[in-house]
């Protein structure tokens, strides 16, 4: 039986502008419902082909379709960020639990790196993927639901380690040429944030631009991390080793993990108070 139920609910204030206009309310919903699914698959294909550097060669029908899914989306658990003003869902991500892992066959960053590193803490890894928010809800606000949907779903179902890959365009910003801010992210989070050796993972597909790889590459002159890995890394991640080059979505995926039990504690904190707005609903909707 498919299911959907409310993660975390909205503060319990008015939200309603002095123009009489209603502010955005947003809800964390888990959910293995197919038609809530499929809004996500949708927002995600939506978010992706938007991205510079999209270039998809031989796309399956269900992308075709305007839908982003894989195989690994019937073995996870869908967190949903819904506006709940207008019922849309515009922000979401997955959760593949170690019995998901199982049933699918391995992890979806082992398509893209040798994960044998992580092979000790599978009992424990959950792999947080295919992460989108609708542009117009790009708040602080959002990111933040959103980080402490993961700690709720860690902590609900007893698992230590989240892992995940967060990207980063090939194209860069605006001031800088191709591939320069991964080469800066990427000495970023080498110096300051490398995970121990024992968990280095590594990339099938190291990143290339023009054939030069990133210590070719002149480093930008400003750094720019961005929102997802600024979540990770204040909340006390670390990068697992250099990224994986995906030519179809213009990015560098860096393998990202998290040790909830070493997590900063403060971050912890505003995060556990912003999921004990709502305990998980007891009851489920089919």
């Amino acid at each position: 039986m498919s299911r959907a139920s409310v993660l975390i609910a909205p503060d319990d204030i008015d939200t309603r502008a002095s123009s009489g206009s209603a502010l955005p309310r947003y809800s964390l919903l888990l959910s293995t419902d197919p038609a809530l699914i499929e809004s996500a698959q949708r927002l995600r294909h939506d978010v992706f082909t938007s991205e510079p550097g999209f270039a998809l060669v031989g796309a399956s029908p269900e992308f075709q379709a305007g839908l982003d899914a894989d195989g690994f989306d019937e073995h996870c658990d869908h967190l949903l960020v819904r506006e709940d003003n207008s019922g849309e869902i515009v922000g979401c991500y997955r959760m593949l639990p170690p019995p998901g892992a199982i049933a699918a066959g391995g992890l979806y960053t082992a398509t893209e790196f040798d994960v044998q590193g992580l092979d000790a803490l599978r009992p424990s890894l959950v792999e947080m993927g295919r992460a989108v928010v609708r542009e117009d809800h790009r708040n602080g606000g959002v990111v933040l639901l959103m980080w402490a949907g993961i700690l709720a779903y860690l902590d609900r179902c007893g698992y230590d380690y989240v892992a995940g890959c967060v990207s980063v365009a090939v194209a860069g910003a605006e001031d800088s040429a191709p591939g320069s801010q991964i080469r800066g992210v990427r000495d970023f989070v080498r110096h300051r944030h490398a995970a121990p050796a024992e968990f280095t993972v590594y990339p099938y597909r190291p990143v290339t631009v023009d054939g030069k790889g990133l210590d070719d590459i002149d480093p930008p002159a400003r750094v720019s991390i961005p929102p997802l890995m600024r979540g990770y890394l204040r909340l006390g991640a670390q990068v697992c080793g250099d990224p994986a080059h995906d030519p179809e979505f213009g990015v560098g995926d860096f393998p990202a993990l998290l040790d909830k039990r070493r997590a900063d504690i403060r971050y912890l904190k505003r995060l556990r108070s912003v999921g004990a707005a709502s305990a998980m609903a007891a009851g489920m909707t089919s």
